[in-house]
């Protein structure tokens, strides 16, 4: 299924239906009367949240949704029917915003929650409603309210728990795997990942959501790269795995340059608690992983040693995550 996190949509509210101008007609009755019933109410358009979608792809196909209109009175002071609502289901974690002023209407976080973003037009009132002691016999009528019309914009930032950040190749498909349920594509070339991936990772009764998202590369936090698209997708994450290649020829500018884009793109990235992992230490020797060790032990990080393909160090990472889920 093809990942789609933003779209832009229209929306209309119903308008309410028309007041009817009537008046009793029946035999036997000497005196009739005004009997115009109201118009009903327009729908609203509402957007509620569903566990069960995981993308915005819908969006790109159908981008117009309408309420249905609130129908006219009617003599004998019936009501009009008021029109049905509108639902637009939408994945948890998607931000809806009003894309004339940028406002931000309403962050989806819940399964079922429920927003009306477009308000229906009320029902016009009908001649019944304007009698009075001096006008027995009014003509006036109302005619039915607009409904509300608004040009949307959709961002989807996923909600997970742990974000799993690192430049392209590092392994991050292949811990993930490791690490929870999730079946990403995995291969030995740069930009495997060219979506976000989810998976649970599991402390005993506990869960906890992961996503992967593509590779950052230098120039993302400016819109250059693939990682820029998904970086909002780490955002809401509590805590965050940076993993670097421990085989790589510049290990510690790797780690720079990740840092540098997480910060770039937003301050507070480098405040969550993060843990850094060092993969593929089969692939070194014991020397070159004590240097790398020791240096971003300096630096004041969270040091796990592992080898993604191999497992090795994989029960260590799990642990220190639980104890700093729990810190």
């Amino acid at each position: 299924m093809k990942f789609v996190d933003e779209a832009k949509i229209y929306v209309k509210a119903g308008d309410g239906g028309h007041g009817c101008v009537s008046f009793r007609r029946e035999k036997y009755v000497p005196r009739g009367g005004p009997d115009g019933g109201d118009g009903g109410r327009g729908g609203d358009v509402a957007i509620v949240g569903n566990r069960g979608l995981a993308s915005l792809l819908d969006f790109k196909y159908k981008r117009i949704y309408r309420a249905e209109n609130g129908k006219n009175g009617s003599g004998n002071n019936k009501k009009g029917r008021d029109g049905k609502d509108t639902h637009i289901h939408l994945p948890l974690g998607t931000l809806v915003y009003d894309e004339n002023d940028s406002l931000l209407l309403c962050d989806i976080t819940q399964d079922g929650e429920h927003y009306v973003v477009a308000k229906s037009g009320r029902g016009g009132r009908g001649n019944a409603r304007f009698v009075t002691s001096t006008n027995r016999a009014p003509m006036d009528v109302e005619s039915g309210g607009a409904g509300k019309e608004r040009n949307l914009h959709l961002v989807l930032k996923l909600l997970a728990d742990i974000g799993i950040a690192g430049l392209p190749n590092v392994g991050k498909s292949t811990l993930i795997s490791r690490l929870t349920d999730a079946k990403p594509k995995i291969g030995d070339y740069p930009f495997t990942t060219l979506t976000p991936a989810l998976g649970v990772f599991r402390d005993g009764e506990r869960t906890f959501v992961m996503a992967d998202i593509p590779g950052i590369v230098e120039g993302d936090s400016r819109g250059r790269g693939l990682g820029f698209t998904f970086l909002k997708h780490i955002e809401r994450t509590g805590m965050i795995l940076l993993v670097l290649d421990a085989s790589s020829r510049s290990v510690d500018e790797d780690y720079a340059t990740l840092l540098d884009e997480l910060y770039s793109y937003k301050e507070e990235m480098l405040n969550k608690k993060r843990i850094l992992v060092l993969n593929k230490i089969d692939l070194i020797s014991e020397a070159a992983l004590h240097k790398w060790e020791n240096l971003f032990i300096q630096k004041e990080e969270d040091v796990v040693k592992i080898s993604a393909l191999k497992g090795w160090g994989i029960d260590r990472l799990k642990d220190v995550i639980k104890e700093r889920r729990q810190g």
